[in-house]
């Protein structure tokens, strides 16, 4: 089989797709006339902890992107990162979360250059070892190194052993066998990592595991899934967060969350859902309630959020300057809230194309989100007899031609699976394309 191009990728798709995140229901209606605060930032200080660290964190996976000039693909557009940078620091936001892998191999050196405009005691820079392919020592240590090169420092605050839970034998080949943890650990006490920690998506004997190694490695942070919805009901291979939250905070481990809104899904609800937040509090964004869900517990440092657009930026800031946690009233509304969501037949993907590219130049998350578009929307329709049966059939069928191109739809999927060990959330990505493709047909064909 032969392997698409990273350039070839590009050249078909761009990297736009990294930066799109589900706008609807995400902002406040009155974003333009309502004043961004300043000088009111929640922060968080824990454990003893000499950082002070705002507890918006600027998750630097899904920058905003433009045309090449040479018209080949789409690169980062570095004035608007620059820009939301400059306003997010502005406003009070000190802690940027990047990887050597995001926004397809771009994101760390396009952080770099916006965060050197500032000075450097002033911002807290978060990356990865993201030595997913390569286990070896020596390209695990070359990533290593890149990472300072592409952020234009001497010292990164804090540094994570990437994605962990698959498996302890994944573990032992990625950070031990090789002794790249010995290594870490000698950087740490060098002061070129002033923290180290790592992120968890997978089993919870796996996060057990690794969360015991504590007494001998010390973990400064651990990162995890946390939303209201993965709580008490997530889906996939993930653990409830209760569970993770509640052994970090045992241990007085700081948490650091990432999926606040689930790549978008918690903004992007079903329209029940969406009325159901409004009628509680008509002034506050739908996504505002999840924001402040993550930001709540006491053990949290900071939520990150993928903030591709201005009107994000503004409404997360004005979510947490300051933050209001969530009442036992709140807190119990938003637990119905979730069991009443985990009803509806949505794939649980995060849009964070660790499935990408497909060899066969499948447009995965766009097939997966349109999908779980319009089961938010009602336009899946069970039979033919259903009284809104042509109205959907037609929203469907439109809808995915527009979201995704004939030649990247799920009907070319061939079931290689070489996007399924990618995948955070443990989706079984062929068979949802292929049962995707088959209810196109029986739409396209009338048959349902």
């Amino acid at each position: 089989m032969d392997k698409i191009s990273r350039r070839g990728f590009l050249k078909i798709t761009g990297i736009a797709g990294a930066a799109m995140v589900m706008a609807s229901g995400c902002v406040r209606k009155s974003d333009e006339t309502e004043e961004v605060p300043k000088g009111q930032m929640t922060y968080r200080q824990l454990y003893g902890s000499p950082d002070r660290v705002s507890i918006l964190g600027y998750g630097c996976m899904r920058w905003p992107v433009i045309p090449a000039p040479d018209g080949d693909g789409e690169q980062i557009d570095q004035e608007t990162v620059n820009r939301l940078v400059d306003y997010a620091i502005e406003h009070g936001v000190n802690y940027f979360d990047t990887a050597p892998v995001y926004v397809q191999g771009w994101s760390e050196k396009s952080t770099g250059i916006a965060l050197k405009r500032h000075p450097r005691e002033k911002i807290f820079i978060a990356t990865k070892l993201s030595n997913f392919s390569d286990h070896s020592r020596e390209g695990s240590m070359a990533m290593y190194r890149q990472s300072f090169t592409n952020l234009q420092t001497d010292y990164i605050d804090y540094y994570l052993l990437h994605s962990l839970g698959s498996s302890m034998d994944e573990f032992r080949s990625r950070y031990i066998d090789n002794g790249m943890l010995e290594f870490l650990l000698e950087e740490r006490k060098a002061g070129r990592i002033r923290h180290l920690g790592w992120s968890f998506h997978g089993k919870k004997e796996v996060f057990d595991q690794i969360l015991a190694l504590h007494d001998k490695y010390h973990w400064d942070f651990v990162q995890i899934q946390l939303n209201y919805l993965d709580w008490r009901h997530a889906s996939g291979r993930n653990v409830d967060a209760e569970y993770l939250y509640g052994e970090l905070e045992r241990r007085q481990i700081p948490v650091v969350i990432m999926e606040p809104l689930l790549g978008g899904r918690l903004s992007n609800v079903p329209d029940r859902i969406a009325a159901r937040l409004k009628e509680q509090d008509p002034e506050s964004s739908v996504a505002s309630w999840a924001f402040r869900f993550a930001g709540s517990p006491k053990g949290v440092m900071c939520v990150l959020s993928g903030m591709t657009y201005m009107e994000h930026l503004q409404d997360n800031i004005r979510t947490y300057s300051p933050l209001r946690p969530l009442t036992q009233d709140d807190l119990d509304f938003l637990e119905e809230t979730a069991r009443q969501m985990s009803e509806y037949p949505t794939i649980p993907c995060n849009d964070c194309k660790y499935c990408m590219p497909c060899p066969y130049g499948i447009d995965i998350p766009a097939i997966l989100l349109h999908y779980n578009k319009c089961v938010n929307e009602g336009n899946l329709s069970v039979s033919s007899m259903d009284e809104n049966y042509r109205e959907a059939r037609k929203a469907f069928l439109i809808g995915y031609d527009r979201s995704v191109p004939k030649l990247r739809q799920a009907s070319h999927c061939i079931g290689c699976g070489q996007c399924v060990p990618h995948c955070p959330q443990s989706i079984k990505i062929p068979q949802e394309l292929h049962r995707i493709d088959r209810y196109v047909e029986k739409l396209k064909q009338g048959t349902l």
